[in-house]
């Protein structure tokens, strides 16, 4: 769909009010628990480390002539930590973010994600509030994608390892690292060139997220240390990360961490992100790490964070089906 097959912005204009609305209900229920709403810059030196995102490129020029290569960033998710670590506040944003080569009905190039920080939170008191949130902007029961979805009941809670071990039949946990006895034990072929990693997201797109969150929201949590990411290590089970996705119905709305506040060790990961980095898409990164973040992680306390892809609550909220459908222009 492109923006000449939409129905007109007159037409549109209850989803988008819809939108407003819940904008404003954010705002109220974040202000009323005392949160800091923070504004980040969007320019920067260093969009982020995530392996697959590709970011907007910017050349900045200064009086002097000087150039220099600036990215839009592909999450505020950084400069919000920096800010934490400073304050030791909770902090909210309503951030514009952009991600290159996105695109589909549920994904565009340029959205709004919800962020939010909450010092001396546990993932667990995080799923709290992320589900509270959640009730106050959805009613207690909404039909999406012909399913009756319940927000008015307790959310669904279920790790990675119980999803796998319901919706594929293997115990991902106790698998080695090793993609062919993987796709053995899920009975599945192994595509040429798959590595661990690529058939864990196939199968969990294929055959978990089309099963959780369709008769009330899912959180999924708990995730393989191989996708921490910026997430603390469980100290109960070294083998997973104190992270968690939020599913409803069939869209993926939540990505959050308990965070890793350890510099040594983000520094580390992010260099073993990099190298994978130049294996994949060689020339992909044209930055230097985020200096200044890893300095602020040694202040910053124990803290959660949260993204959330705002424009799909809304689709959620409105029943429509494409995210174009609720963008003004």
């Amino acid at each position: 769909m492109n923006r000449l097959d939409r129905a007109s912005l007159f037409d549109r204009l209850p989803l988008l009010k819809r939108r407003q609305l819940m904008i404003k209900a954010i705002r109220s229920f974040f202000d009323a628990r005392n949160y800091l709403e923070v504004e980040t810059p969007y320019l920067v030196s260093a969009p982020g480390e995530e392996l697959h995102l590709e970011p907007f490129s910017s050349m900045y020029e200064t009086p002097q002539g000087e150039k220099r290569e600036l990215f839009l960033h592909t999450s505020p998710e950084f400069a919000m930590k920096r800010i934490v670590a400073e304050l030791h506040q909770p902090i909210y944003q309503l951030a514009r973010v952009w991600r290159n080569k996105e695109g589909g009905s549920s994904h565009s190039p340029e959205f709004t994600m919800l962020e939010w920080y909450h010092p001396h939170c546990s993932m667990v008191e995080l799923m709290d509030e992320t589900e509270r949130l959640c009730k106050v902007l959805f009613p207690r029961q909404i039909e999406y994608s012909n399913h009756q979805i319940r927000f008015g009941v307790p959310f669904e809670r279920l790790t990675v390892q119980q999803a796998f071990q319901k919706y594929v039949g293997v115990d991902i946990l106790s698998l080695p690292d090793d993609s062919q006895i993987l796709a053995n034990a899920a009975g599945c072929q192994l595509r040429l060139g798959e590595t661990w990693e690529d058939l864990f997201f196939r199968l969990l797109l294929e055959k978990i997220e089309p099963n959780i969150g369709r008769d009330r929201p899912t959180f999924l949590t708990h995730w393989p240390v191989k996708q921490a990411a910026l997430a603390k290590i469980d100290s109960n089970d070294k083998r997973v990360a104190l992270r968690f996705e939020l599913y409803a119905g069939g869209l993926e709305l939540a990505n959050a961490f308990e965070e890793l506040t350890d510099p040594v060790e983000q520094r580390q990961r992010f260099l073993i992100d990099r190298q994978q980095r130049t294996e994949l898409y060689p020339e992909a990164t044209r930055w230097e790490i985020d200096e200044d973040f890893l300095s602020a992680l040694s202040k910053m306390p124990p803290c959660s964070g949260i993204a959330v892809g705002f424009d799909r609550l809304v689709m959620l909220a409105t029943g429509v089906k494409n995210i174009r459908d609720i963008l003004w222009i």
